[in-house]
């Protein structure tokens, strides 16, 4: 009997070696997680084609019932997962090992993981675990899209942290260690070159330090439209939710946001970040100081300065909705609320990007972590200051 060469056995196994190395590029740029694969866990976000009479994109989804568990809320990461990891201890959703304990808790963060840290990788790997063993155990981990995720993608790089760029550098080394891996096989198409058309100088960076360089042009191959990165988690990413009566959304909304459609702009976000192309969504609500990832018309951190009218009005346009829940601003007194509990605003500058900024340590400073509580008839609001939680009655606050 002939035996079999190794190109013949290579191209009966072609998707094993692929998922095999895909899983060991990304243990190596995630910090060492493996990214469990569990069944009945897919992203919901994620583009599946439906084949009917045409080819028509999944729905986005963009509401969400009132949980059965808790609901609580995560502000800006920006690059630190330890103070990630902190955040989420403290409201005991993970173990001291990383691993989800939340059980039937709906976790949504606010975006802005990317930018003024080390750990955007990192943090993005860490939350999709996190995301898969929520899911198995009847909980939600439901990630969204900041203006600096918009911000990277259009190669806008001025609040990328040195080690923000060493990681991209890290990262492309493994990416292209496994291009190589996978081009050792025959039954595998050639890996798509995703530095083609990069540049390899740039006016804005010091060009004779290759590592940043290099740690540049990687960061714009991972983020641009449908790149590694960019097309694996941003694409995915909500940019404006709603669960049960509230309303989440990194910067704020306008009704004109809401009349063109909440699942529409999602839509339009994930399409252009799968490089599809621009579209109204990206020209009109994403670049501008009114965009949905930019307006602080209701999250700056002073009551006067926020127009309860105006978004009393907006509220009203959204079906059920009763507050809108923000980040991006920070709030130097710890998590702040306006308009009467309408304006919930969750960014309190934990990463250590900001220097001085609030931290999640044990010494009375704020962690950005909001929680809406339903127990029957009892409603309560929870927030996490230092290692305790300091726990205020929704009659208090106007949640009833």
């Amino acid at each position: 009997m002939e035996k079999p060469t190794t190109s013949s056995t290579c191209q009966q196994v072609p998707n094993l070696l692929s998922s095999f190395v895909d899983t060991f590029v990304d243990f190596s740029v995630s910090g060492g997680l493996f990214i469990p694969n569990y069944q009945n866990t897919p992203h919901s976000n994620t583009p599946v084609i439906h084949r009917n009479d045409e080819n028509t994109p999944v729905k986005f989804k963009t509401r969400y019932p009132s949980p059965p568990g808790r609901l609580v809320a995560i502000g800006d990461l920006h690059g630190d997962l330890e103070k990630s990891k902190q955040a989420l201890r403290l409201a005991e959703l993970i173990n001291d090992s990383g691993d989800w304990t939340g059980g039937s808790t709906t976790v949504v963060q606010v975006g802005d993981v990317l930018d003024r840290g080390g750990d955007e990788i990192k943090i993005l790997y860490f939350l999709e675990r996190l995301r898969r063993q929520a899911v198995k155990a009847g909980g939600e981990v439901i990630t969204m899209n900041g203006n600096h995720e918009t911000l990277n993608v259009e190669r806008d790089f001025r609040y990328m942290s040195e080690s923000g760029c060493e990681e991209f550098r890290v990262w492309a080394e493994w990416y292209r260690v496994g291009q190589v891996m996978k081009c050792l096989c025959e039954g595998l198409e050639n890996p798509k070159n995703i530095f083609k058309g990069i540049p390899s100088s740039f006016p804005e960076i010091d060009n004779d330090n290759e590592a940043v360089v290099q740690g540049f042009r990687a960061r714009i191959a991972a983020l641009q439209p449908n790149g590694p990165i960019s097309a694996r988690f941003l694409s995915k990413n909500a940019t404006v939710l709603v669960v049960g009566d509230s309303v989440f959304v990194h910067g704020g909304l306008k009704p004109e946001h809401v009349y063109y459609g909440l699942e529409k702009i999602n839509e339009d976000v994930r399409d252009w970040l799968n490089g599809l192309g621009e579209n109204y969504t990206v020209k009109k609500f994403l670049r501008y100081a009114d965009a949905v990832v930019w307006m602080r018309d209701f999250s700056d951190d002073s009551t006067k300065k926020c127009d309860c009218s105006a978004l009393e009005l907006l509220l009203s346009t959204i079906p059920g909705a009763r507050r809108m829940i923000m980040g991006h601003t920070i709030q130097e007194n710890g998590i702040s609320e306006a308009c009467e509990n309408r304006a919930i605003r969750i960014d309190v500058g934990m990463s250590k990007g900001y220097s001085g900024s609030a931290t999640v340590q044990d010494n009375g400073s704020w962690t950005s972590c909001f929680e809406l509580r339903l127990f029957g008839v009892e409603q309560v609001l929870a927030m996490t200051l230092g290692a305790n939680r300091m726990i205020r009655d929704w009659d208090q606050w106007g949640l009833q």
